[in-house]
């Protein structure tokens, strides 16, 4: 039988400060993720929120990634902020029509609603889930905050997510407000993320976490730690989960992501993260990157 898989990637897949240090230092621009798809399994593909891809993009993004890399991507933002799930059948079918070329590489599909959407849009949203496509997976990020604060509210979400196979996704940004607001990328981390108590539900099989981190890469362990032991416990309760490590610039984010699988890979046994680099990966890395990556100097 085949190692668990515990899935972690960065919110985006083209960064430029990563090339030479965690991308070849000859990565062109618009190529990244063939090399990224070997230093992390998965990304946050938030691009779809602005604009669905023209199909040969979906094309390339496919040819360039391994058949056990997954994207998580999120929904338009007409569908889920301008229309609020109403009316929007054929925005969804034809964003589907448009991704399902990537196949078995689709993670959860992320449904990201507005904070403004609340217990009263309940309804809708049970609506629109129980409309939506079957053969996908899909996961439901919700930021109003009565969601996040148990009881009569929380509670019906949670119920809906879990009766529909629906993954939650789990917003963490604790470490942002407790960090510098120093830079400009920290100063707009502190003016724009949600600021949300933690839940750490598992509605369905693939539960996924969006990790927004400090800066400084070893601020950031001690504020994972907790999720380290949830995230141990789900794997070996059979469940699949995603985690999406974030910082202001995300200068770090693939060595956080490295480093959070290491931890989790010292408690419980699951599959290595990726499949061998490339030399031209290894050389951007150095000859051994593993269990530390290397982080860049700031």
């Amino acid at each position: 039988m085949s190692a668990p898989i515990l899935r972690v990637g960065c919110p985006m897949w083209a960064n430029r400060d990563w090339v030479g240090q965690y991308l070849p230092s000859d990565t062109p621009s618009g190529r990244e993720l063939e090399p990224y798809s070997q230093v992390c399994n998965a990304v946050e593909g938030n691009t779809t929120f602005y604009a669905a891809p023209e199909s040969a993009v979906v094309d390339r993004w496919r040819e360039s990634t391994p058949s056990d890399f997954r994207f998580s991507f999120k929904l338009p933002r007409e569908i889920t902020h301008d229309r609020r799930l109403r009316d929007t059948s054929d925005l969804l079918g034809r964003f589907l029509d448009r991704m399902e070329p990537l196949g078995s590489r689709l993670g959860p599909f992320m449904i990201q609603l507005p904070a403004t959407f609340g217990p009263g849009d309940l309804a809708v949203l049970a609506a629109f889930v129980g409309a939506m496509p079957r053969g996908f997976d899909w996961a439901v990020e919700v930021r109003h905050a009565a969601f996040h604060a148990g009881g009569d509210a929380e509670r019906p979400l949670n119920d809906l997510l879990h009766d529909h196979g629906i993954n939650r996704v789990l917003f963490d940004s604790r470490p942002v407000f407790d960090g510098p607001r120093q830079t400009p990328a920290e100063i707009d981390a502190w003016e724009k993320k949600p600021r949300l108590p933690v839940r750490a539900v598992a509605t369905a099989n693939q539960p996924i976490v969006r990790f927004i981190g400090q800066t400084a890469f070893d601020a950031n362990p001690p504020f994972w730690a907790p999720w380290i032991d949830r995230v141990v416990r789900w794997i070996e309760d059979g469940r699949q989960p995603i985690v999406f490590l974030h910082t202001p610039d995300n200068v770090v984010a693939p060595a956080l992501c490295r480093r959070f699988h290491d931890e989790v890979a010292a408690r419980t046994m699951i599959a290595p993260l990726c499949s061998p680099p490339t030399v031209a990966v290894q050389q951007a890395l150095g000859s051994d990157p593993d269990p530390i990556w290397p982080v860049p100097e700031r």
